[in-house]
């Protein structure tokens, strides 16, 4: 029954059970990409959140401004306006930081520490369990290892 169990949950099926969906591995998209291209999509996909975020502050700015003045049924909506505004931008700036932080942590062990080459590796193992990635130089073939 255990060894079933342990099955199930190692399946990749299965793997958004275990924690936020969103925050796929970075060792999963190097893998599939390159570190360049995961880099400049993280970036890209950050600072996607960033204009969220900042939308929603607008509008919830914008609720503020139209709260004056009303009916007690418009005042009432401009207040659920706005709690559902800072909802969305609070949770837009923590997927903002979250992306940026991993991709400049990543991206600061990114040089090979023998040729000095920069972003030019392949992925040879990961360990889930203490969120490193084993790389490997495509130019000098030095092994590193990348803390997540």
């Amino acid at each position: 029954m255990r060894a079933a169990a342990a099955d199930f949950w190692d399946d990749d099926g299965m793997d958004f059970l275990r924690g936020n969906h969103q925050n796929r591995r970075p060792a999963d998209g190097i893998r599939r990409v390159g570190f360049r291209k995961w880099y400049e999509r993280e970036l890209l996909s950050s600072h996607a959140y960033m204009i969220l975020a900042i939308l929603s502050f607008v509008a919830m700015a914008a609720s503020f401004e139209a709260f004056n003045g009303g009916t007690m049924s418009e005042k009432l909506m401009n207040v659920l306006f706005v709690i559902v505004s800072a909802g969305i931008g609070l949770w837009a700036l923590r997927r903002y930081l979250f992306l940026l932080m991993r991709a400049e942590e990543v991206a600061n062990q990114a040089r090979c520490g023998d040729c000095g080459e920069y972003g030019r590796f392949r992925v040879v193992a990961e360990d889930r369990s203490h969120q490193e990635t084993q790389v490997r130089c495509s130019k000098c073939e030095h092994l590193w290892t990348i803390c997540t």
